[in-house]
């Protein structure tokens, strides 16, 4: 019998199991509609679906493709700055911060679909062969490029490449007969983040930073040693329209400033714990008066560095809001190439303020139209329209209040200058022609122009050109209508862009910002501030005396 029994347990065990199998996907396809088991979390979901979509969709499915789509959407689910970089894009995103690129080393514009060499950066590949400023490429390895082809997009994919490779260009150059021709091998171009560094007055320096970068501590360092050459008794520093860039590089910035173990700035997250940054006491310029410039266009590292300088007490913010973004992003390659930027982490200034401002999940598009509804409402003019999160009420190391909830609200107020702005100026603005103007007269007058070498010597030459008037007929011929009236009510506006145009073109960035920085409401508070030795924060008194204080800057400021 024991026998029996053992003979037929194999097969006992086998129907069981059949119809266990059988039992099980009947309920499963009854009660839970024909799910498929192996989907039992969310990530398989996903995976799921495109096996299914790549299975059994009607049409045929790009599945590479539709993950290219679908990873942004994805992201813009987290936050406005959490995002996905294809890697077709991923150099060009990356190389801004690198501080270098490999290329032909010129700064060029296209006018009427030619490229127009504005500048040949000197010591680069291009200046080596022989081009010069005014040139204008028309042939890139033997081909023509000239006409629609020519967008900034491809002239950038021709011109740029790996360092070493050569590319050939044919030249037209005005007043030489036939194209000439250059081969030129491509090297590395430096990508500077210090945009200028120079004596404001005969006792302050100013420094402006356009993003932090790999290069940008070792950049302030020159920067520094060069004004202290010059006696710099005082420091301006402009962040305005710094949207950012690597966190290391602003604290490394800070730590110039500050006195040995000062928090800096601290970051935390979810996953991640709280990590302090604090200054190390090396610093060459603890004892520095200081003044740091923000407006709505200085984020990101741009804030770190004016949050540190605020909770510390070191020195005076004067500007406007600053942009609101305390988040950050760790970069996350993938194997193909691209990458994620994915937020893990929110920063929080010394005093313990996280000074992103809000945002809804899901919602970018109202997110990037926060400087629109800013300028609506009238921030931009007046400190009273600001909205301060008296609920996110924090204080740096002298008691003074600061505020979280949405950037650094500078101590000291200056409105956006509107004077003398029409519609007139605005079209011309908007339609790109004052910029188109001023280059033609450049290429124009290249020769005349370069026998003044800076920018006061230009502006003195440039004032008795009536280049209004001429930039009126040019500009009436080209479709915006001359309105006398407006055009004198604007007239400075006009001037100020139009010469500072020029000198741009022929003398750099720097000379512009100097010409620029002489009638900037902004820069002439700070030096202001300076000058009457109140750049370093006091401590309140008292609460009323506060109050009396902040009342006080807004009446200056006004």
């Amino acid at each position: 019998m024991k026998n029996n029994n053992s003979r037929f347990m194999p097969f006992l065990l086998a129907v069981c199991l059949v119809a266990g199998i059988a039992i099980g996907t009947f309920y499963a396809n009854h009660f839970s509609g024909n799910k498929l088991g192996i989907i039992n979390t969310s990530s398989n979901k996903l995976n799921a679906l495109l096996h299914i979509i790549d299975e059994q969709y009607v049409d045929t499915v790009n599945i590479t493709d539709l993950v290219e789509e679908a990873m942004p959407q994805i992201l813009s689910e987290l936050d406005p700055h959490s995002s996905y970089i294809p890697a077709k894009d991923l150099e060009a995103v990356t190389a801004d911060l690198k501080g270098s690129f490999s290329g032909i080393g010129i700064q060029f514009t296209i006018q009427d679909d030619t490229i127009h060499v504005n500048s040949v950066i000197k010591g680069g590949p291009s200046e080596k062969v022989g081009l010069m400023a005014g040139d204008r490429i028309i042939e890139v390895d033997d081909s023509a490029f000239v006409g629609k082809i020519v967008t900034n997009q491809e002239a950038m994919k021709r011109l740029k490449g790996e360092k070493g490779s050569k590319v050939k260009l044919g030249i037209y150059r005005p007043g030489e007969k036939g194209t000439l021709h250059f081969t030129v091998v491509r090297g590395d171009i430096p990508v500077k983040s210090v945009d200028a560094a120079y004596m404001i007055t005969d006792k302050f320096g100013y420094v402006k930073v356009n993003k932090f970068g790999e290069t940008t501590y070792p950049e302030l360092l020159v920067a520094l040693a060069k004004l202290n050459q010059k006696n710099c008794e005082g420091m301006i520093i402009d962040l305005r329209g710094n949207t950012g860039g690597y966190m290391a590089a602003a604290i490394q910035m800070v730590n110039e400033f500050l006195p040995n173990n000062r928090l800096i700035v601290y970051t935390q997250g979810r996953k991640a714990p709280r990590e302090n940054y604090t200054s190390n006491g090396t610093g060459s310029s603890q004892k520095m008066p200081l003044i740091v410039l923000v407006d709505e266009g200085s984020a990101s590292a741009s804030e770190i560095f004016a949050g540190a300088i605020q909770d510390n007490d070191r020195g005076t913010i004067i500007g406007r809001r600053s942009f609101g973004k305390g988040l950050v992003q760790q970069p996350i390659e993938f194997s193909d190439g691209s990458a994620i930027r994915l937020t893990i982490a929110r920063y929080y200034t010394p005093s313990g303020r996280c000074i992103q401002k809000p945002y809804e999940k899901g919602k970018e598009d109202e997110y990037e139209l926060d400087l629109l509804t800013r300028y609506e409402h009238g921030e931009f003019f007046s400190a009273d329209s600001i909205k301060q999160n008296e609920k996110e009420v924090y204080h740096t190391s002298l008691g003074r209040p600061v505020y979280g909830g949405g950037g650094i609200m500078p101590d000291i107020f200056v409105p956006q200058d509107t004077t003398g702005m029409t519609s007139y100026f605005r079209m011309a603005a908007n339609r790109g022609l004052i910029i188109r103007y001023s280059f033609d007269y450049t290429d124009h007058n290249r020769q005349k122009l370069q026998e003044y070498d800076t920018p006061e010597k230009m502006e003195a030459y440039l004032k008795k050109q009536n280049l209004l008037n001429q930039f009126a007929g040019w500009a009436e011929k080209r479709g915006l209508k001359r309105r006398n009236n407006l055009m004198m009510k604007s007239r400075e506006l006009f001037e100020l862009s139009l010469y500072g145009n020029i000198i741009y073109n022929m003398l750099g960035i720097e000379a512009y910002i100097e010409f620029l920085n002489k009638t900037d409401n902004t820069v002439q508070k700070a030096v202001e501030v300076l000058e009457k030795g109140e750049s370093f924060p006091q401590a309140p008194a008292s609460e009323q005396a506060a109050k009396e204080n902040d009342e006080r800057r807004k009446t200056e400021a006004a």
